[in-house]
């Protein structure tokens, strides 16, 4: 998998996957226009809506409606380490939710492939070449 990194006027630095482009730019107070979530909100949100197409499937596959369920994500900070110390998922199930799979529906989340690479992040690289005139 590649993605071509591009930048746009002001703060904003894209992502083009294929033929998606995902845009991203620094809130106001960080000189940019807020006009796309910033690269570290896209992070965030990834943990959240990773776990969420987890339960959409574990409930999906058993025919459970979703249309009430909700996952709260919150994220504590760390300031001695000056990094985020604790992202917490809150799975609301409505009334409706089929208690014997409370447990269940909390191990789909847990299967989410964005967790399961911070708790063993990759290597990551960072190379670059200056391109020579012909």
């Amino acid at each position: 998998m590649k993605l071509e990194i591009f930048f746009e006027d002001g703060k904003k630095v894209n992502a083009r996957f294929g033929d998606i482009v995902i845009k991203t730019d620094q809130p106001v107070e960080s000189g940019g226009e807020g006009s796309a979530p910033a690269p570290f909100d896209l992070f965030l949100a990834s943990i959240g809506t990773c776990a969420g197409i987890y339960v959409k499937s574990f409930c999906d596959q058993r025919s459970i409606p979703t249309d009430d369920i909700k996952i709260t994500q919150s994220v504590s900070y760390n300031f001695e380490k000056r990094l985020v110390g604790k992202i917490t998922l809150d799975i609301s199930l409505p009334e409706s939710f089929p208690a014997k799979y409370k447990d269940a529906v909390i191990n789909a989340a847990n299967l989410c492939a964005v967790k399961k690479h911070l708790l063993d992040p990759p290597e990551i690289e960072v190379n670059a070449t200056i391109a020579e005139m012909v």
